[in-house]
């Protein structure tokens, strides 16, 4: 039995999603910069494709501009700011951050400029009033992961969208794994940029985009041919950025009813590990993605319970889960999430996270569960600590 458990690292491409790339490929793959009829039919598609992606967000098309994936898009909303500015300013992100934005700010203060990381309670989730209490005359940018990938906590964004408002200050937020899996209505939602990946909802790697209210100005990371209303120069991935489209346009359609079945198989998880002994849920269990389960283990021997080693142990039954903490040089390091969350760096390093997808079955949850206790009760032959 195989059963892929890491739809936060990325999800299956669509056959839809699929079909509207091959179309391009064969069909409609003019430069939908040049003004032939090649190029129009290829103009149609890439606009085509900015309804759709716009939609799942109720934004007009106008406000989305094609990136190459979710990182780009993070890198563009952060230095589309910064760089308008002659002298350092302040920037304030989240101490749980994806490396999208965590790596981008530790730059920018090499380059001088002021970076507050937000602390989290022990959930990951940031309480409104040390927003409040951070922002300063020179606070130029607030950007706040959405839902976290690694420990699945949603942040209250329209709180702190609006605390950063009210200071004058824009606000950018990191939705990669919320969209298509929440309803976002940035009709609604506070926010001023919004990155998206299409890979995360079943549309092909290599397409994603941001969102940039009417009105925002940023500068480009690039120069070129000015496409994407000169903010991102290049010819456009068409088959890409038209299957991620595609996935858009049915994940919104699928929403509220997938949405619903993830969470009751997510819950059902957490029930069937929850009396294994040493193994802890991390997260904010109310505030949560839908589809995210994660967890950290805390044994008298910590050292011999990754979260590597479940994940390899986990493999080795056809089962594909993920870790938090990194390994380098074949040395594993702890999750700097974890970490924020006020956990040991021993019990960082034992993080795993199984995240739920469109082809997850009940059937999946209930042999996982068994085989992951299975796993565990081999390699924690010792008794568990009371705390973590």
């Amino acid at each position: 039995m195989q059963i892929y458990l890491d739809y936060s690292a990325t999800t299956p491409t669509r056959p839809e999603a699929i079909a509207a790339m091959q179309r391009v490929l064969t069909e409609e793959w003019g430069n939908p910069s040049s003004l032939h009829a090649w190029g129009q039919r290829a103009a149609t598609v890439l606009e085509r494709s900015r309804v759709q992606v716009a939609r799942l967000l109720n934004a007009p098309p106008e406000a989305i501009a094609f990136t190459s994936g979710g990182t780009e898009a993070d890198n563009l909303a952060i230095w589309g700011i910064a760089r308008q500015f002659a002298q350092p300013q302040h920037l304030i992100i989240s101490s749980v951050e994806h490396s999208a934005i965590s790596e981008p700010a530790a730059l920018m203060e090499q380059q001088g400029w002021q970076v507050t990381r937000l602390p989290v309670d022990r959930h990951g989730r940031i309480h409104p009033l040390t927003l409040q209490a951070a922002l300063r005359p020179n606070t130029v940018l607030v950007s706040i992961i959405y839902g976290q990938s690694e420990v699945g906590t949603l942040q209250p964004i329209d709180t702190l969208a609006a605390i950063a408002h009210a200071h004058g200050t824009l606000f950018h937020t990191d939705a990669v794994q919320v969209a298509g899996r929440l309803p976002i209505d940035v009709q609604q939602l506070p926010v001023d940029l919004l990155s998206l990946s299409s890979h995360k909802i079943y549309g092909p790697q290599g397409a994603g985009a941001l969102y940039i209210r009417p009105g925002i100005k940023l500068l480009p990371l690039m120069g070129g041919g000015g496409q994407e209303a000169g903010l991102r120069s290049g010819t456009q991935a068409l088959p890409a950025i038209a299957g991620f489209g595609t996935a858009a346009e049915l994940a919104a359609q699928e929403l509220l009813p997938e949405t619903q079945r993830l969470t009751i198989l997510r819950d059902r998880l957490f029930d069937q590990l929850a009396d294994v002994a040493g193994l802890h849920s991390t997260g904010d269990r109310t505030h949560r993605l839908p589809h995210h389960t994660s967890f950290c283990l805390n044994y008298a021997d910590g050292d011999a319970l990754t979260g590597k080693a479940l994940v390899r142990q986990m493999n080795l039954a056809g089962i594909g889960i993920s870790a938090g903490a990194a390994c380098r040089s074949g040395k594993v390091t702890p999750s700097p999430v974890l970490q924020a969350m006020g956990y040991s760096d021993r019990v960082a390093k034992s993080g795993i996270r199984l995240t739920l997808g469109k082809h997850t079955t009940l059937e999946d949850i209930d042999w996982t569960a068994m085989v992951l206790k299975q796993v565990i009760q081999r390699l924690a032959p010792k008794p568990a600590l009371s705390g973590v």
